[in-house]
C-alpha cells in the first residue's frame, strides 16, 4: 500500500474517532453586533467633504506624484468622487439619516497624496453644520493611487501559416496599483472626533502581446478596476455607523446520559426547546459532572432564546456549583453580548 495513503488513512480514522468520543456537538447562532462607529443620537443630517484633491499651489507637486507612480490621468479625482457618491447613496439608505449633501468647500483641500490633512477646527466645523444645517461631516482626507509598472519579454513558442512551431518574443506588462483613503467622522453635536480610517487596497493586471504597445492595451482596464474599489470604499464605510448580523459558534454537551443522546437528536432535528426538557432534568442528576453538563445547556437554550440573564445564571452555576470547565470562558462571552446588546437598545432608543 503507498505509503502516503497510509497516512491519510490514518488520520482520517484518528479524526473521526476523535470526533465520536468529544463530548460535545458544535452549533452556529445569528447575533446582532453594535455599530462599529456611533454617532449622536440626534445626528441625522450629514454632509461630505471631499479634501482629498490639491490646492493650486500643490498642483505642479500633484502632476510629478503622478508621473512618478504612472497614473492615469485624473484617476485619484475620478475615485475620491466615486467613494463619495456611494457613501452619499448608502448612507440614505440608512432610516435614521435625514439627509446627506456635497459640501464644496476649496479653502479646505490640500496636497492629495496619502496623508491626513490637518483636522478641522471646531469653529470651522461649526460654521460649516450651521451654513448646511447639519449634524455631522464626513471627510475624506486623502484619496491616492499609486502604481508600480514591471515590464518583461518571454520566449515562446507559435504555429506559423504552415502548422511549423516558430519561436517568438513575447511582451508581458504588469501594472501594481495601491488605492489609499483616509476618512474622518466630524459629529457637530457631541465635538468629537468619531472616527479615523485609512484604507489600502492593492489590485495587479497583467497583459501580454506581440509588441510592448500591445501589452499595454491588454491592462486598459485598470481604471475600471480603480473606480469599482472606490464604490466599495465609500459603500463599505457607510455601513460602519449601522448594526450588522453575524454568526457565532458555540458548543453544547452530548454525552454523559441517554437523556443527553436524546437531547442531542432532538437538537440536531431543530427541536431545542424539546432538548431543553430533557437537559433540565439532568441539572438534578446526582453526577456533579453531568448536572454541570446540563446547567451549561440550560445556558445555551437560553442564549438561544434571547434570555442572556438567564443564560448567565445557568452558566455560572455550571462553573461556580461543578467545577464546568468551558463554562467559564461561556460566561464570559455571555457578559459581552449582554454588554453589547444594552449597546444596541442605547444605539435603536
Amino acid at each position: 500500500m503507498n505509503k502516503n495513503y497510509l497516512q491519510i488513512l490514518v488520520v482520517s480514522i484518528l479524526l473521526t474517532l476523535f470526533a465520536s468520543c468529544s463530548p460535545t456537538n458544535g452549533l452556529t447562532l445569528p447575533v446582532t453586533e453594535p455599530a462599529p462607529i456611533l454617532l449622536n443620537k440626534q445626528t441625522s443630517k450629514i454632509g461630505i467633504v471631499n479634501r482629498s484633491l490639491p490646492d493650486k499651489k500643490y498642483e505642479v507637486f500633484d502632476a510629478v506624484d503622478k508621473i512618478l507612480s504612472a497614473e492615469g490621468k485624473d484617476l485619484d479625482k475620478l475615485g475620491s468622487f466615486t467613494a463619495i457618491e456611494n457613501l452619499k447613496s448608502e448612507l440614505l439608505k440608512n432610516n435614521k439619516i435625514q439627509n446627506v449633501i456635497l459640501i464644496d468647500t476649496l479653502e479646505s483641500k490640500k496636497y492629495g497624496i496619502d496623508q491626513f490633512t490637518s483636522e478641522l477646527s471646531w469653529e470651522k466645523v461649526n460654521e460649516i453644520c450651521k451654513a448646511n444645517n447639519l449634524d455631522a461631516i464626513y471627510e475624506l482626507s486623502y484619496f491616492d493611487t499609486d502604481s508600480k509598472i514591471s515590464y518583461r519579454t518571454i520566449k515562446s513558442e507559435a504555429k506559423n501559416a504552415f502548422g511549423l512551431k516558430i519561436p517568438v518574443i513575447e511582451h508581458e506588462a504588469t501594472v501594481t496599483t495601491l488605492i489609499k483613503s483616509g476618512w474622518r467622522i466630524y459629529d457637530n453635536n457631541d465635538k468629537a472626533i468619531v472616527d479615523v480610517y485609512a484604507t489600502n487596497n492593492s489590485v495587479q493586471l497583467n497583459g501580454r502581446g506581440i509588441n510592448p504597445m500591445k501589452a499595454f492595451e491588454t491592462i486598459k482596464s485598470r481604471k475600471d478596476v480603480v473606480l469599482s474599489i472606490a464604490k466599495d470604499i465609500g459603500t463599505n464605510y457607510a455601513t460602519q455607523i449601522m448594526p450588522y448580523r453575524i454568526r457565532v459558534n458555540r458548543d453544547y454537551y452530548v454525552k454523559g446520559t441517554p437523556n443527553f443522546e436524546i437531547a442531542k437528536r432532538r437538537a440536531q432535528a431543530g427541536q431545542w426547546d424539546s432538548a431543553a426538557e430533557l437537559w433540565l432534568l439532568e441539572t438534578k442528576n446526582r453526577d456533579p459532572k453531568i448536572a454541570g453538563r446540563a446547567c451549561y445547556n440550560m445556558g445555551i437554550i437560553n442564549e438561544i432564546n434571547g434570555n442572556l440573564d438567564e443564560a448567565i445564571e445557568w452558566t455560572t452555576k455550571s462553573y461556580t456549583d461543578y467545577g464546568d470547565k468551558i463554562a467559564l470562558r461561556y460566561i464570559n462571552i455571555l457578559k459581552n453580548r449582554k454588554a453589547k446588546n444594552e449597546q444596541l437598545i442605547r444605539e435603536t432608543n
